[in-house]
């Protein structure tokens, strides 16, 4: 099978040497993704649901080069800072895969990779053929 990389541009990928989303035949993994834009700057300051909604979108748009939509999600975790926003989360959740209802885990950390960082979310997706 043919593994394919997919990056989003954000200079993290290269200083760290990993992938966006990696697709080894009809397996689509997306890593840990954050609300944080191509000029390196936090969306959604202090707003979990903010940050989930614009870290969905980010996700959409590579799981979209990667020949696959949201559809497709089969799992979902969620890495929150403050485990007591789950609720904003699980909004945000609900609001884009109501009717896919991927299986899906929410886990209370300690901090991400930048303080105004809330929450992080990786996706797992089958393509059909």
């Amino acid at each position: 099978m043919m593994r394919q990389n997919f990056s989003s541009g954000i200079v993290w990928e290269k200083n760290i040497s990993y992938s966006r989303a990696v697709r080894i035949g009809n397996v689509i993994k997306v890593a840990g993704t954050t609300a944080v834009d191509q000029s390196g700057n936090v969306v959604g300051k202090d707003d979990v649901y903010a940050q989930c909604m614009y870290i969905y979108s980010k996700i959409k748009k590579i799981l979209e080069e990667a020949g696959c939509g949201m559809d497709m999600v089969v799992s979902t975790r969620v890495y929150l800072v403050n485990i007591n926003e789950w609720e904003a989360a699980g909004r945000a959740h609900h609001e884009i895969f109501a009717g896919i209802n991927p299986v899906s885990t929410m886990i209370g950390i300690n901090a991400l990779i930048h303080p105004d960082l809330l929450v992080e979310i990786e996706v797992e997706a089958m393509v059909h053929y």
